[in-house]
């Protein structure tokens, strides 16, 4: 195997000579040209390539993984527009329908308000004008006063 390297090797620097526009040197120069050729290539150029093999699948690799979590994220992003997004608006729906409630009950609390502060008002102009209003009655009045506050 080592004769077929030295061969292609000469090859080669045969060729290399006659780019530049060399003679091609004689059998036994040619020789020793191309042992001083072989010296200058590095010494396994096999290590050089396994490198960069490594190189190429750490890149494919890393390729791969950047490739699952793109196909993660559209995978949740159509989870999120298929499924969720209508829970929401089925919620917000709801909660409309919750606040509209709230709303009438703060419009009724203020109505029963108004009716007890006229009630309450009526009853003091009603004892203001019959003083003889007994004792219990006017503390039941205050109580009812008190839990209207």
């Amino acid at each position: 195997m080592n004769a077929g390297r030295e061969e292609g090797a000469a090859a080669a620097a045969a060729a290399t000579l006659q780019l530049l526009g060399e003679q091609p040197p004689e059998p036994q120069a040619a020789e020793s040209r191309t042992q001083r050729f072989a010296l200058c290539l590095p010494p396994e150029p096999g290590e050089e390539v396994k490198e960069v093999e490594e190189t190429i699948e750490e890149i494919l690799i890393r390729l791969d993984e950047f490739c699952g979590m793109t196909d993660m994220i559209r995978s949740d992003t159509s989870q999120i527009l298929d499924e969720t997004i209508p829970l929401i608006k089925a919620k917000v729906v709801e909660m409309n329908n919750i606040y509209a409630k709230v709303d009438k009950l703060e419009a009724f609390v203020k109505m029963v308000g108004h009716h007890v502060s006229f009630l309450e008002e009526q009853v003091l102009q009603a004892e203001r004008d019959h003083s003889t209003v007994p004792h219990a009655v006017r503390k039941l009045l205050q109580s009812a006063a008190s839990f209207r506050n």
